[in-house]
């Protein structure tokens, strides 16, 4: 058994560790509130203004459908990969990280594959083994829809050139503080809703339903692409809640049990003194 300085010490550092894990927990609560609220507030606009994007691309002609909507074989993909720039958040970055192996390794095998990172986690793991165009780490730093668009267009001049003929995105979009589901979403081309045609009927467009479609779609595709971030930065925030709290919970367990093994050892050395004073006493008896 552990002398008990050993065991003092432990407990020290049990306890240290503890106050650092519920300092971070009650942070990153802080924090998730607020990056909860932008979520909450933006995503039924966001997710109105793509359906009735989609239904109008899907209505239109070939001839005159958007650029953006140009659905050509796929030989090389853009996937974007939204991570956090700090770990301690559980399988928070890991399953954005596991998620694109199996996209690189399954669903495009044989295909060329290069990635965009948002998020130092992301560019870190995947630039080992693979293609990073972009890092943009320092995102987080000002997050704005102003920043995240200048990234969407330039996402958009790659699809439009034909640099590359698909983009995904993949993040953790936020359900509650302890869930995150991981996304894998088709950024690029559109996506057409099936049915959309008819539905588009319900709608008066002027000047053009062209025409509106064309201003209309870079504009959604800026807000999906905000949203994603936003989705996973939120998920960021609840993940590390979550791990921060079962860490101060283990950490307080570990601290208990130490202080249960340091009682019974400063029992035992107590009894140990006790009958070496009575086995001397009865010594000088004799």
């Amino acid at each position: 058994m552990a002398n008990l300085k050993e065991i003092r010490n432990r407990i020290a550092s049990v306890s240290s560790t503890m106050q650092i894990t519920s300092a971070m927990k009650m942070v990153s609560a802080a924090k998730l509130k607020k990056a909860q609220d932008a979520i909450t507030a933006m995503r039924p606009y966001a997710d109105k203004l793509t359906e009735l994007l989609q239904s109008l691309s899907a209505s239109l002609d070939g001839d005159s459908g958007s650029k953006f909507a140009d659905n050509r074989e796929v030989n090389k993909v853009l996937v974007v990969a939204i991570t956090s720039n700090r770990g301690l958040a559980g399988a928070f970055n890991s399953n954005i990280l596991k998620q694109c192996t199996l996209l690189l390794e399954e669903s495009y095998a044989g295909k060329q594959v290069d990635f965009m990172a948002i998020g130092k986690k992301a560019n870190d793991f995947l630039s080992k083994g693979s293609t990073v165009i972009a890092n943009h780490s320092t995102l987080y730093e000002d997050l704005t829809f102003d920043n995240v668009a200048a990234i969407a267009e330039d996402l958009m001049e790659q699809f439009t050139s034909g640099q590359y003929d698909r983009i995904d995105i993949v993040y953790n979009k936020f359900k509650n503080a302890a869930t995150q589901i991981v996304m894998t979403e088709q950024f690029l081309p559109i996506v057409p809703v099936e049915g959309a045609a008819s539905a588009s009927g319900d709608y008066i467009f002027e000047p053009s339903k062209v025409e509106i479609v064309e201003q209309l779609i870079p504009k959604m595709l800026k807000t999906q692409l905000y949203k994603g971030i936003r989705d996973s930065f939120a998920s960021e925030h609840g993940a590390r809640m979550t791990a921060m709290h079962k860490a101060t919970d283990n950490a307080t367990e570990l601290r208990d049990q130490l202080k249960l093994t340091y009682n019974k050892a400063r029992q035992a050395a107590i009894t140990n003194e006790i009958l070496e004073i009575v086995g001397g006493a009865e010594a000088l008896n004799n």
